[in-house]
């Protein structure tokens, strides 16, 4: 779950610089190994590309600010013209006072046709119901929306190598053949402390830390969004990466409670929900019987499996390593020291069979495959 590094530096908007957030200031080692790049072009692009100004400079904190821009790109073989718009939402408390601004960045799809005025409409203009709207943010948490917005959806996003590792310098953006557009328009949502999004004033922005604050905000921002863009009547949806996952479906119930606002979907991308399936934890047996398949259809992939696993059909070969992931392997688990050693000896022939992980290696770890220490052990004789 890659952290945004402008998340945590990135200054408010007319106001004091924050400092860096704990949980939004480390990057994960893939990160720090392929993208920084990456993450330098996000940023340049973000601070300067959308205004062609310094945008923070120009908005005043008691105002919303509105950059406006129309475009066209390809998608497959449609031409999409579609309408920018970026700038800041303001939530207020119930007296009217601004309590944070959160920036946004939406994408509108507009009519081919221009009208008598060389305007296009866009195509929600008038009849919402027919045009889906999609809202997006990443998770972290801490991460503001650049990742979706910049590496899929969006209609221009960063170009990478095939493996969607970085390219050499000159940096650039590209169009997005992938976008979404000709399906629905798009929002990509900074929560209160990362991107441009601040808390107003004095206001703590601690008061926005916290899973149902997250949610009561963000929930905030859509049902503003709609009502100031008259997307109502629009078939709704939230798209949610990572902890956005979490976000969306908190967001589900807090929409249709708190203003009787009803989804039509809600897409999760890398979905956690649970996170003690996801923490190797001491005591914490859960998360190793989860990943298992995961690591065997890696360790299959890279050439690590012998017979007769390496020419198995994937398919096949996870649906057995499934049954004895939440079956044998668990209760093996469960059992503990209580386990009978001829028992934790076929069990320690299995999992290296399925991970292509030395036996000696699975004693030492106990049986259990944390994912940082497969990540390195997998192709340890390759270094």
């Amino acid at each position: 779950m890659p952290h945004n590094p402008i998340a945590a530096n990135g200054p408010a908007p007319n106001g004091p610089t924050n400092g860096p957030k704990p949980e939004a200031a480390g990057l994960c080692l893939h990160f720090c190994r392929h993208s920084l790049p990456l993450a330098f072009l996000i940023w340049s692009f973000l601070y300067w590309s959308i205004s062609g100004h310094d945008l923070l400079a120009q908005a005043p904190f008691d105002a919303d600010s509105m950059v406006y821009k129309e475009h066209q790109v390809l998608v497959g073989d449609q031409t999409i013209h579609y309408a920018t718009r970026t700038g800041y939402l303001t939530l207020e408390e119930e007296d009217g006072k601004a309590r944070a601004r959160m920036f946004f960045i939406a994408y509108t799809r507009l009519d081919g046709q221009k009208d008598k005025e060389g305007k296009r409409k866009a195509f929600a203009e008038g009849e919402p119901g027919k045009r889906p709207i999609t809202f997006s943010f990443n998770g972290g948490p801490g991460s503001s929306s650049v990742w979706l917005h910049l590496g899929i959806l969006g209609p221009r996003k960063v170009a990478t190598a095939d493996d969607g590792g970085s390219l050499p310098p000159p940096y650039r953006l590209e169009d997005n053949p992938h976008c979404w557009l000709d399906l629905t328009d798009l929002v990509f949502i900074d929560p209160v402390s990362t991107g441009f999004s601040r808390s107003a004033g004095e206001v703590d922005e601690d008061k926005f830390h916290g899973v149902e604050p997250d949610i009561a905000s963000v929930g905030d921002f859509i049902r503003r969004y709609c009502s100031a863009y008259h997307r109502w009547a629009s078939p709704k949806f939230v798209l949610g990466e990572s902890y956005g996952t979490t976000r969306a479906a908190g967001l589900t119930q807090h929409l249709q409670k708190r203003y009787g606002m009803e989804l039509n979907g809600v897409i999760l991308v890398s979905a956690i929900t649970q996170f003690q399936t996801a923490r190797f934890d001491a005591g914490n047996d859960l998360p190793y019987p989860l990943f298992l398949p995961s690591f065997a259809a890696t360790a299959k992939y890279h050439g690590k499996l012998q017979a007769p696993y390496d020419t198995m059909a994937l398919e096949a070969f996870l649906e057995e390593v499934e049954g004895f992931a939440l079956g044998d392997y668990w209760t093996a688990l469960a059992q503990g020291d209580q386990l009978d050693p001829v028992r934790r000896a076929s069990i320690i022939h299995q999992l290296a069979a399925y991970t292509g992980l030395s036996k000696t290696w699975l004693e030492r770890a106990d049986a259990r495959i944390n994912i940082h220490r497969f990540t390195k052990e997998l192709l340890r004789d390759e270094e």
